[in-house]
């Protein structure tokens, strides 16, 4: 039986000031306090002191977008994981499929990133996935295989890290993998891991569903056996629709009684 606490993320990308994300997480918290998953925001580096202040004493957990790898230096315009942590930020995504296609990211620096994250105690939610040229070539199982073997190389316990699939072609385009597509893609996922790691350690890491998981079919991606929450990309910007894919459990938002600016 699945024992696995599932986990959904927003992602909010360059999106909202700090006094706009303030605001976002105030409306937010409310509707989640009841969530029997984990719910974290991840927010740009730059809202991260004013987010953790309104994050106090919730359920809401604090992530970044990015880590650096050092741990100081003439890195310009780079953040350590100290520097994170000491505002409180517990989880931090690296490997986003933009990191890769327009900041040169590869196999290897996230790698340098998950180890560097995981030695200061941060909990790296590492995506992996295939372009739409890759899927439809045959070759997801290759792209994923060496995602895993290359960019998490070198960790102990598979089980520390949150592993995210985003298929790239389901990202922002408003198309999504099917439910058993995004199941068995996962399952693969977890497969590999415990080939390349063990066993155990496989079936305790949470695997994320990144492509396009909105309300209207988190109910029936969350339903899969192997799916363990989401990385929720735009609908992670409004209160209402993540509190929606927050309450997958309960059918989303119906019933909720929300304020007209939430609607």
């Amino acid at each position: 039986m699945n024992q696995r606490t599932p986990i959904i993320a927003g992602n909010w990308k360059m999106n909202n000031t700090a006094k706009e994300g303030v605001a976002l997480v105030n409306a937010i918290k409310p509707l989640v306090a009841d969530a029997k998953c984990e719910v974290v925001v991840c927010v740009p580096a730059i809202d991260i002191p004013a987010v953790s202040e309104a994050l106090a004493g919730s359920n809401i957990a604090l992530g970044a977008q990015n880590v650096h790898f050092a741990e100081k230096g003439a890195y310009t315009g780079e953040i350590s994981a100290a520097m994170l942590k000491e505002y409180g930020v517990k989880y931090v995504i690296i490997g986003h499929s933009e990191r890769r296609q327009y900041f040169g990211e590869t196999d290897e620096t996230v790698n340098k990133r998950t180890l560097a994250a995981l030695a200061a105690g941060l909990v790296p939610i590492v995506c992996i996935g295939e372009t739409l040229e890759e899927r439809e070539s045959g070759k997801t199982e290759e792209v994923l295989d060496r995602q895993i073997t290359e960019g998490l190389k070198g960790i102990d316990d598979i089980s520390r890290i949150v592993i995210a699939y985003e298929p790239v072609w389901a990202i922002g385009t408003g198309r999504t993998a099917t439910c058993e597509q995004a199941n068995e893609t996962i399952g693969y996922i977890r497969k590999k891991c415990a080939e390349v790691f063990c066993p155990k350690c496989a079936e305790k890491v949470r695997i994320q569903y990144g492509g396009s998981m909105n309300a209207g079919n988190c109910k029936q991606l969350m339903a899969m056996p192997e799916i363990d929450g989401g990385l929720i990309g735009g609908a992670s910007l409004k209160a209402a629709d993540f509190a929606a894919i927050v309450g997958y459990d309960k059918g989303g938002m119906q019933g909720m009684k929300l304020p007209k600016e939430l609607l």
